[in-house]
């Protein structure tokens, strides 16, 4: 041997260390230099059972994998035999405790390997010598709940520590730790878990509403929420609904069905959210009404659902008196899916906003069934004549639907978050997705309210004083479309003016098709404006005034909307008498990581200041440096058979989800099976991949907003 190799000798086998903890990481460290990765292997106790008197510190590769598994055949075997990893290498660090100082020393130590050593770069990668640190757990948990995929944390880790090399680990020791702190979250079991959250969150905030329904083998089997903000946005916004049943997006197959609307932005809002174990009448009923209790029994004026026939049954008897659409963007869908002839198919589309009368729309659609002979009622095209009442125009005609109609808005894909909900996903990590999700669209209207609170959509110097105010008094998005209906005034006409004793009626026409007439009423009363309606109804539909009706104002030399055309629920009035809730209240924080965070944003903004000076950089290192091998050392006096480990592993390094003691033990919903044979439905579901956006899921069901 050198003489640099018997020094370096005496040096290793001179150490003493204050614990047994210390000597696995002054050897750890040593291994990294060398290029080798090292486990604990035999240890010794003392006669109480109490103290660790000697601990065995090996190469990893030391040893040799057991015969038993050498021998088996791979036909015997479930999946393919790991790479060998063992190969009877001797190096070994061998130490134990003095029982009068309490101290550690070496007693034996072997530095000879029997294979080959990995270079500098590439030895921080073996196995002893990749650990995420606290600081990392508590930030990879924060970027986890933010829906940011694993091995994008990865990437960012990298990129701030300069390299991989730097980072501690790899990707699969992040993967292993997001799974193993999601087993902890659910350690009470998946759905008692959610149940138990949402217990505390309605002790916190007595406006939380959660109802849930289990079988009589108590697994859950249906389970609705809304918070106090949703609940409020339903009192503002919920004269219509949009939901759809089509999502299955948990390891349970469960139907995930969000409750979404339109808020005074035209942009989704979302009431509340319930998952059902069967697509059944039943199970929708239950649903339905559960949503009525928690909005105090205001039903809405219009649904725009999927074509589920068992959830139309149910909406007629919970909500008889509420309009019901279907989603044209399935019927869309299906029409692909059912319809070979292209001819058929641009004729059977004519039929979804042909404006004819009812009379003439169904001599129409009886020919249609004759030329193409259709007779089997089990047809897809018999199903939807039967249904023609749900999705023609005729029928709908006059009816609130605020412009929604499903067909054809994909950029309302945008306003949504990206990332992806799984398909094995747990219902609590569904339960966060959908958080998030909330989260997004809350801070979406934060946007808009500041933008329409500051400023004012610009108006030519020359527009009309309607116009000018129209800007001031509709939100942004809503002026658009007013401006719509404005630009189209020139192309009416005055055809006739009947005259009432209280009122009078304007007959106008578009100058392109002078054979339809429309009659704008005006009411007064003392002398002012009291009553503006017009016979296209566009304004009882879609909550502002149509082209007519400017048209007939402009007439009358009105400077400004009476407030009958302009309803409260698309102005910044309409939460004026809520106050918003912003935030997420999903979370909360231990005392230590709420420290953690406050030091972490102050240490940022500190270091970055520093950064620009050499004196102030190396007064700051060195302070930081002196803080944390302060705690390290103080850390490391634990000497007991509950080691340091055990500590670390009480640490909660993610947001602590508050939970509540006062349920009864709710088991985990049973998982559904596949579908099989397709049950018989208005318009088949389409296939869902794998891994798909919950948030898109939600947009998807309002897919489209006609603005016309």
């Amino acid at each position: 041997a050198s003489d640099e190799s018997m020094f370096e000798y005496l040096d290793v086998v001179s150490k003493m260390f204050d614990s047994e903890a210390e000597g696995y990481e002054f050897y750890n460290k040593y291994a990294l230099e060398k290029g080798f990765s090292v486990r604990r292997s035999y240890v010794e106790w003392d006669g109480s059972n109490k103290y660790i008197i000697l601990r065995k510190i090996v190469c990893s590769r030391q040893g040799f994998r057991e015969e038993k598994h050498m021998k088996r055949k791979m036909e015997d075997r479930k999946r393919r035999p790991r790479s060998l990893t063992r190969v009877g290498c001797n190096a070994k660090l061998v130490i134990t405790r003095q029982e009068e100082t309490g101290r550690w020393f070496v007693k034996d130590f072997i530095d000879e390997h029997s294979h080959p050593l990995a270079p500098r770069d590439l030895s921080c990668l073996l196995r002893s010598h990749r650990r995420i640190s606290d600081e990392q757990k508590a930030d990879i948990a924060d970027m986890e709940k933010c829906g940011i995929r694993k091995y994008r944390i990865m990437d960012i880790l990298c990129f701030q520590y300069s390299g991989f090399d730097k980072v501690g680990c790899i990707k699969r020791d992040i993967y292993n730790f997001c799974h193993a702190n999601k087993q902890e979250t659910i350690s009470a079991g998946d759905a008692n878990t959610v149940i138990m959250h949402m217990m505390a969150r309605r002790e916190r905030d007595v406006d939380f509403f959660f109802k849930y329904l289990v079988d009589e083998h108590g697994h859950l089997k249906g389970l609705f929420w809304a918070d106090s903000q949703s609940r409020l946005d339903y009192e503002a916004f919920g004269d219509v609904i949009v939901f759809d049943s089509t999502y299955r997006t948990n390891k349970y197959n469960l139907p995930f069905v969000p409750f979404v609307g339109l808020n005074h932005h035209r942009s989704t809002v979302i009431f509340g959210c319930g998952i059902i174990s069967h697509e059944t009448s039943q199970a929708y009923e239950w649903m339905l009404r559960t949503f009525s209790d928690c909005m105090a029994q205001k039903h809405p004026i219009s649904v725009i659902t999927d074509g589920d026939l068992a959830m139309q049954r149910a909406i007629r008897v919970v909500w008889p008196d509420s309009n019901h659409r279907l989603c044209i963007w399935h019927i869309q869908q299906n029409i692909v899916r059912h319809l070979h002839d292209d001819d058929v198919k641009e004729e059977f589309r004519s039929f979804i906003y042909d404006t004819s009368f009812i009379e003439e729309h169904e001599i129409k659609w009886i020919q249609f069934l004759q030329r193409n002979k259709v007779t089997s009622e089990e047809s897809w095209l018999h199903q939807m004549y039967q249904m023609r009442k749900l999705w023609c125009a005729p029928y709908l005609e006059g009816r609130c639907f605020l412009g929604l109609s499903s067909n054809q808005r994909s950029e309302s894909l945008n306003s949504v978050l990206h990332t992806h909900l799984e398909g094995k996903m747990s219902l609590f990590e569904m339960l966060e997705h959908y958080e998030r999700c909330l989260a997004s669209r809350r801070i979406n209207e934060a946007l808009q309210d500041v933008e329409a609170l500051q400023s004012v959509p610009f108006t030519e110097e020359n527009a009309s004083p309607l116009e000018k105010h129209a800007a001031t008094v509709f939100t942004p998005s809503v002026f658009k479309m007013v401006l719509w209906s404005i630009d189209t005034v020139s192309k009416s006409q005055i055809r006739e003016i009947l005259d009432g004793s209280e009122d009078s009626t304007y007959v106008v026409s578009k100058q392109e098709r002078m054979d339809k007439k429309f009659g704008v009423r005006i009411e007064e009363q003392g002398g002012l404006l009291h009553r503006v309606s017009c016979s296209c109804r566009k304004l009882e539909c879609a909550g502002t005034p149509c082209s007519h009706i400017f048209y007939i104002l402009g007439i009358l030399k009105q400077t400004i909307l009476p407030s009958c055309c302009v309803p409260t629920r698309w102005t910044m009035n309409a939460k004026c008498a809520y106050a918003p809730t912003r935030k997420n209240q999903m979370y909360d924080y231990s005392v230590s990581l709420q420290r953690y965070r406050e030091l972490r944003n102050c240490s940022h903004a500190a270091s970055f200041k520093a950064c620009h000076s050499d004196e102030d950089y190396h007064r700051l290192k060195m302070l930081l440096e002196a803080q944390h091998h302060g705690k390290q050392s103080s850390f490391e006096q634990a000497d007991s058979k509950e080691s340091s480990n055990a500590q670390h592993n009480s640490i909660r390094f993610g947001p602590l989800m508050p939970h509540s003691e006062k349920v009864d033990k709710v088991l985990d919903p049973v998982h559904v099976p596949g579908r099989g044979a397709p049950k018989k439905r208005l318009q088949a579901k389409t296939k869902k991949s794998r891994s798909q956006n919950i948030c898109v899921a939600i947009a998807r069901i309002l897919v489209t907003i006609d603005v016309n």
